[in-house]
């Protein structure tokens, strides 16, 4: 029986697809809030939240784990800044706003923000 496959490739190979990850990630980290497309926004959030969970602990074990992942300011930031505004919430720390379609390729733009 075939079974549904979690995540997407984005026509990518494995190494690639974790640098997207990583790099939107910490855009979205470094800024609030950041506009891509609506699949990439999607995979973004999920991975995103992981992290944060991770960041909430807060102890050294996270800390170096996300450490393997992000560079220090980023880190420092999610720890620090991020994890305890969400200290009282148990998960939907990101929201999704779709906007229209994108003039030069038609592809789907939504922007992705942390919930205040």
């Amino acid at each position: 029986m075939k079974k549904r496959k979690v995540g997407r490739k984005f026509h990518r190979t494995s190494g690639q697809r974790k640098a997207l990850l990583k790099s939107l990630a910490r855009a979205l980290i470094l800024n609030g809030r950041i506009e891509t497309s609506e699949a990439k926004a999607k995979e973004l959030s999920s991975f995103v939240e992981k992290k944060i969970t991770k960041a909430k602990k807060g102890d050294l074990a996270a800390r170096r784990e996300l450490l393997k992942i992000f560079s220090n300011p980023t880190v420092k930031k999610l720890i620090e800044e991020i994890a305890p505004s969400y200290k009282n919430r148990a998960g939907g720390y990101t929201r999704i706003i779709k906007k229209g379609p994108r003039a030069s390729d038609g592809a789907k733009i939504a922007i992705i923000e942390f919930v205040k």
